[in-house]
């Protein structure tokens, strides 16, 4: 099954290298206790697993998001849909993609990250670049965290 945008929207991906393994990159994005660590600083609720509905909750943007988990393959991919100002779906509902690549025998995890299905409109563009930072900046948490110990989006956007 394709999750590839049609032509008349508009969709991004950002990616980022982190020291671990595949699997324990997997699980920082899989398990909410984890995830509410870095990214989801107002809490995750739920298990990132095939046919789930997660709420992820941020401090910075008050307000449960619920997440739909269409297909959760540990440790290779995770794809998720969400509501979206300006979706082109008809449902308004975003498609969002977690590749999780190994790299140099498995000891660092290239993570791509791809949200699609905007609008191909200005107000549609505006929420991509929107969302595209917020996944580039989770990106940046998450080998923070994972790396380091050290929560960076704490504070970040307000």
């Amino acid at each position: 099954m394709s999750h590839d945008p049609a032509p008349s929207q508009l969709s991004f991906s950002v990616s980022g290298h982190i020291a671990k393994t595949c699997v324990q990159v997997y699980e920082a994005v899989a398990d909410p206790e984890q995830l509410s660590h870095y990214f989801t600083t107002g809490g995750a609720k739920g298990r990132l697993e095939t046919g789930a509905t997660v709420s992820w909750d941020f401090h910075d943007f008050p307000g449960a998001f619920p997440v739909k988990v269409l297909e959760a393959e540990a440790p290779q991919r995770i794809l998720l849909q969400w509501e979206a100002n300006h979706s082109a779906a008809p449902d308004a509902q975003n498609t969002v993609t977690f590749d999780f690549q190994p790299q140099d025998d498995n000891s660092r995890t290239k993570v791509v990250i791809t949200e699609s299905a905007w609008q191909d409109t200005a107000e549609g563009a505006t929420a991509a670049f929107g969302n595209c930072e917020g996944w580039a900046g989770m990106l940046a948490a998450m080998k923070c965290w994972l790396e380091y110990g050290i929560v960076l989006r704490e504070g970040f956007y307000t």
